[in-house]
């Protein structure tokens, strides 16, 4: 008996009985150990079941004074967009040396999404993923991904989209990153002597060498690549400080755009945002899309920078 009809087992005997049910019964019943039955009441709970335990009695009681209703579907937000977006990427995988080794768990999945409790088939025909942005991986994912893997250097030719410049450069990779539905190799830079983010598109040319790679501590990379805000890495400089309205408010004050966040509602309903940053490419462009629903308070510099990008939009449609 798997998990899923185990959930409407124990429904079933707590709500056959007035009486109190011992855990040893259900355990009997549901074909299950002492833990499972645990697990399985503290899920049902968790899906709004009153389920209670009477110590004197030793056993477990549905509370018929509380109105409550049994779910039809059975997941989460986080289980559905992992299944969904499994199936999405599989589906979607160019034919390769995994083919064959990944069939069963194509085939896994659609089993998965074709259970009672999941739909029965209906969620891929219901829910779309929709991805966007997306510029692919380039011809070098593999090269980067051996590489990473063997702790071995690469040397590369890397064309920079902002400056246009390209240069030749001696790299030990340390992380891929998939963010925002693009693919960067994070590495240790023996060029510019500091860690790096490389778009992996724009890597035109990849050698994989003999010489180790250097190896960094997690916590180096956690302090280079996750204190500041966005893909622009590195430590913190500043803390921007961005007041929404209280229109946009209602969106915003539920994202979260870093753990390091600092988020609270003024008195005139308006919202501010504290976040740290170091390069401010990223959260420049995220702030303008909001337009003149948000206001940068701070730091000036950031303030001036958006002030200037609205005169110079304003300016071309004029």
């Amino acid at each position: 008996m798997d998990r899923f009809h185990r959930y409407y087992a124990l429904h079933g005997v707590l709500a056959a009985r007035h009486l109190p049910v011992s855990r040893r019964e259900l355990e009997s019943k549901l074909e299950c150990s002492r833990a499972t039955v645990k697990r399985l009441v503290e899920d049902l709970r968790g899906y709004g079941v009153p389920i209670g335990y009477d110590r004197r009695r030793n056993g477990y009681f549905l509370d018929r004074s509380q109105a409550y209703e049994l779910p039809g579907i059975w997941f989460n937000a986080s289980e559905l967009y992992a299944l969904l977006a499994a199936q999405h990427l599989l589906e979607s995988a160019e034919p390769g040396l995994l083919a064959d080794t990944l069939a069963p768990l194509k085939r896994k999945i659609g089993q998965i999404l074709a259970a009672d409790h999941l739909g029965a088939g209906e969620l891929p025909k219901r829910v779309r993923i929709l991805r966007m942005g997306g510029r692919g991986a380039g011809p070098n994912f593999q090269r980067a991904a051996a590489a990473l893997i063997e702790r071995r250097r690469l040397r590369i030719r890397y064309a920079a989209r902002a400056s246009g410049e390209t240069t030749e450069r001696e790299i030990s990779p340390q992380r891929l990153t998939h963010y925002r539905d693009n693919w960067y190799l994070d590495a240790w830079c023996h060029l510019r002597k500091a860690l790096r983010s490389f778009a992996l598109e724009r890597i035109t040319h990849a050698e994989r060498l003999a010489a180790r790679a250097v190896r960094m501590s997690e916590r180096d990379l956690d302090r280079h690549y996750a204190s500041a805000y966005g893909i622009f890495a590195g430590e913190p400089k500043e803390v921007a400080v961005l007041r929404f309205s209280p229109e946009r408010a209602r969106w915003v004050a539920e994202e979260v755009w870093h753990p390091r966040q600092e988020g609270r509602f003024l008195p005139d309903g308006t919202y501010e945002l504290r976040l740290p940053y170091g390069d401010p490419r990223e959260l420049l462009m995220d702030v303008l899309r909001h337009g003149a629903e948000v206001e940068v308070v701070a730091p000036e510099g950031l303030r001036a920078a958006v002030a200037a990008e609205h005169l110079r939009a304003a300016n071309r449609y004029r």
